[in-house]
């Protein structure tokens, strides 16, 4: 067993969209296990868009990561020692490892799951937290009901494809908006949306406008920018709207140009009687279970599809995370660290 410890840390804070320079790759010594503790190896590393977030000093819903600190992240790793009673050599986790070959854990946060299950990886994408995160938004704010229009940016990622799914399950239309032409073909060919807007196009709002002819009655938001602006006017009354994510903001060292949209907004959301909450995953903890068992099973049925986009090692997620902000990801963004 390798007595090194590669680790990607935060060398400095990014100012705008983060930089390589932002971030360092060290070697270190392999931890070892104390009382109630156990080492485990990472297999797979998620790179999602709230990590920008977490690169930052101010004060948020989580702790920013410290300089020198380990970069924050999802990770499915393999028990190599133990002395926590709860967990054996070969077990199989999944956890915030962060960005890093190994770790000591004393077991918080983490949870074992069935590597006969299907692939590794998909705990961190559809069976995980992007794939929570799509369920309980959706259910318990959005309330989709049959016949509704549903209307989710960044369709092809790991959030949104999710979210578009299950509101056809539940009887919707769903109608998603992504990046490009492979991406909107995918997302109405693949996942099975009804329609999907390419936000790059230069008449974006018109052509939603026409895939919404009834209007919008549930927006899940999770990019901002003109996307929101376009969907506002097409609220229905008694509309609503999860809201767990900005990506498009996420870089912004000032106000965005343009005319102030906020009295606008407001005003639609007062006269069409709309719902707004954000929300973040861990806030439907309770409803861990009942997420593995509705979207496990609508994944063995065929019925929730998703797609994978995969780098090759722990090198690759500094690269990695910084095109995931300006979209170039096609699907749920993972990173392979080792073998089994």
């Amino acid at each position: 067993m390798n007595d090194g410890n590669r680790q990607v840390v935060l060398a400095a804070r990014p100012v705008g969209a983060p930089k390589l320079g932002d971030f360092h790759l060290q070697e270190t010594r392999r931890p070892e296990p104390g009382t109630g503790e156990m080492l485990i190896r990472t297999l797979w590393l998620s790179l999602d868009p709230y990590m920008r977030g977490r690169m930052n000093a101010q004060k948020s819903y989580a702790e920013p990561i410290p300089i020198g600190g380990v970069i924050e992240g999802g990770t499915v790793s393999v028990v190599e020692a133990s002395n926590h009673g709860d967990y054996a050599v070969g077990d199989i986790i999944v956890g915030r490892a962060g960005w890093q070959e190994w770790a000591v854990s004393a077991g918080t946060g983490m949870r074992k799951i069935n590597p006969n299950a299907g692939p590794l990886s998909a705990s961190l994408g559809v069976l995980g937290m992007p794939g929570m995160t799509a369920y309980t938004g959706l259910l318990n704010i959005g309330q989709p009901k049959a016949g509704e229009t549903v209307v989710v940016a960044g369709a092809s990622g790991a959030v949104g494809s999710v979210v578009g799914q299950i509101a056809r399950i539940k009887g919707c239309r769903a109608v998603g908006v992504a990046g490009g032409a492979e991406k909107c073909t995918f997302t109405t060919g693949e996942l099975g949306f009804d329609a999907c807007i390419d936000h790059r196009a230069p008449d974006f709002a018109n052509q939603l406008g026409a895939a919404c002819p009834d209007g919008i009655d549930v927006y899940f938001e999770n990019v901002g920018g003109p996307v929101l602006e376009a969907v506002f006017p097409l609220m229905n009354m008694w509309g609503r709207m999860p809201v767990c994510g900005m990506i498009s903001h996420y870089n912004d060292t000032a106000p965005s140009p343009g005319p102030n949209m906020l009295p606008k907004a407001m005003m639609l959301i007062l006269t069409r009687r709309l719902i707004l909450r954000g929300f973040i995953v861990r806030d439907y903890t309770s409803q861990l279970d009942d997420f593995l068992r509705d979207v496990g099973g609508w994944v063995r049925e065929g019925r929730i599809r998703y797609r994978e986009d995969v780098l090759d090692g722990l090198d690759k997620a500094p690269e990695g995370l910084i095109g995931l902000l300006q979209g170039n990801n096609f699907g749920k963004l993972v990173v392979k660290v080792a073998e089994l």
